[in-house]
């Protein structure tokens, strides 16, 4: 691609730009945002009824075999949780697991169909623990699940839906558990034992008590955080009851026995993705009108900007939105020669572009592209190594913007939860919480973040950037690392099992 080329699509694509400088003053802004949502907001912050109390030592003591349920905004997958004693090498064993896809047509009917959709697969696999280990017909099993969008929780083991997003047409309002139990139902037969839901989480806490439970961290560290991108976007802390609005709590939080509440943290579910966030991200000019368009067609305009900027359901589609502007708008080709899934809303998927860069295991880009977007015979348009280049700096500045908003907002939650110091504060020893503490560890998990371009590697640039530039000139070495925390949801819903069995309610 020769140097002029080159400096065309940079500046084109200048609307997407966000560097080192930018990312540190938004991750300030994200902070007082944060800070104001969890106070303010219904919809953003929601408190899981899962207290600090039960989730640093969640699991510890408890073995033996729990059913848990994990649906995404992908796929459902439903099998048993092992948990294994501690002089074990192993934390946990996940057995008789199977995954489904929840295709589109399943995403756009009634809550009656889908979870009964759902229940059969439940069933399928309760069958298969009952031939493996004779499970008893007449005791009742404990199941957790995870449930990778908004609810509102009264109690850990109930939970009210919000609106979906992620494609699926359910309303709000609806009884979680009681969906669950009638899916299944409609599908037990008598050989089969009837389920108690005993635990209910969003993805992003069920990543957080996974994390907690199974990562060995040393004196100088914590695992302090739930991070989720994959198809949505999404984190889970834990934040003081007190920073809350009062109409938010929980009607009955999980503790431990002779532990006092007002002594602990509970789990927040951020939905850090849901327009109360845009505000930082529209006050440094971020939002481009790729991203309107985008927003636009969504099916709830407006409902998940943060999403529509870093999540592996849209990064292609507004891949897509800018490649075909480029080409027909500074390029001058004509749109009738292009491909007409160019045209269409997802036709370029984040997966096509995740490993598509010079020097790919798929190989060479334009032949990749061409593969890809066949042209019709009709045209005399061809594809070129400027076309496939542009496109591959397109899904590079992409990732790089999604990769700084993520930091930003992982920075800004780690503030807002008193880990790290405000930054108008005199840095003490250790953290912002006074102990010793020095690094703070993210569980990350999602596709997303995995595989998209140089996600993770970016994303953990930044956050090293802003640390370094926030604490080590105030003479402090505080760092902010992201591990791998790979099938939380499944993991995390039945870690949950018997914590909540063995839990009081405060």
């Amino acid at each position: 691609m020769s140097h002029s080329a080159v400096t065309t699509i940079s500046q084109f694509l200048e609307p997407l730009a966000l560097d080192n400088a930018v990312a540190r003053k938004l991750s300030r802004e994200f902070y007082s945002n944060f800070k104001y949502l969890s106070a303010e907001s219904l919809n953003q912050f929601l408190p899981t009824p899962i207290s600090m109390s039960i989730l640093r030592p969640v699991g510890r003591q408890n073995t033996g075999r729990f059913l848990a349920m994990d649906i995404g905004g992908s796929n459902l997958r439903v099998g048993f949780v092992e948990l294994l004693s501690e002089d074990q090498d192993r934390r946990l064993n996940r057995l008789l697991e199977q995954s489904w896809p929840i295709l589109d047509h399943l995403k756009h009917e009634n809550s009656e169909h889908l979870f009964g959709w759902v229940g059969e697969h439940i069933a399928q696999v309760v069958r298969k623990g009952c031939e493996t280990w004779g499970l008893s017909s007449e005791e009742e099993l404990p199941m957790g699940v995870t449930f990778s969008f908004p609810m509102k929780q009264t109690s850990l083991s109930e939970a009210t839906l919000m609106a979906m997003g992620k494609g699926f047409a359910i309303t709000s309002d609806l009884d979680l558990g009681g969906h669950l139990l009638k899916g299944y139902e409609q599908h037990r037969t008598a050989d089969l034992p009837p389920i108690r839901i005993t635990a209910i989480t969003n993805d992003a806490v069920a990543t957080l008590v996974s994390f907690v439970s199974q990562y060995p961290a040393a004196p100088n560290q914590k695992a302090a955080m739930g991070l989720i991108v994959g198809t949505g976007c999404n984190a889970t802390i834990p934040l003081k009851l007190s920073s809350l609005h009062q109409n938010k709590f929980p009607d009955l939080i999980s503790v431990q026995q002779d532990q006092d509440l007002l002594d602990v943290g509970i789990a927040v579910n951020t939905e850090w993705s849901i327009n109360g966030s845009a505000a930082p991200l529209r006050m440094l000019g971020l939002i481009s009108r790729w991203d309107e368009e985008l927003d636009k067609a969504c099916e709830a305009p407006g409902f998940q900007p943060l999403e529509y900027m870093t999540a592996g359901r849209y990064l292609g589609e507004l891949a897509r939105l800018i490649f075909v502007d480029f080409l027909t708008t500074v390029q001058g080709v004509s749109p009738e020669d292009l491909p007409q899934r160019l045209h269409q809303r997802f036709g370029l998927s984040t997966t096509f572009l995740s490993h598509f860069y010079p020097d790919s295991h798929k190989g060479d880009i334009l032949e990749q592209l061409q593969k890809e977007f066949e042209l019709s015979p009709d045209t005399t348009f061809t594809w070129t190594s400027d076309h496939a280049y542009t496109l591959y700096h397109i899904a590079k500045a992409i990732q790089t913007r999604a990769a700084g908003i993520v930091a930003a907002a992982t920075i800004g939650l780690l503030r807002c939860a008193d880990e790290i110091p405000d930054p108008s504060e005199t840095v003490q020893d250790g953290v912002a919480n006074g102990d010793s503490v020095k690094e703070l560890v993210v569980g990350y998990t999602g596709g997303c973040i995995q595989q998209f371009q140089d996600y993770l590697k970016d994303t953990q640039a930044f956050l090293d950037f802003i640390t370094q530039e926030e604490f080590a000139a105030r003479g402090r070495k505080i760092r902010v690392t992201l591990e791998p925390c790979h099938d939380g949801g499944i993991t995390g819903a039945g870690i949950l099992v018997p914590a909540a069995l063995a839990s009081t309610q405060a």
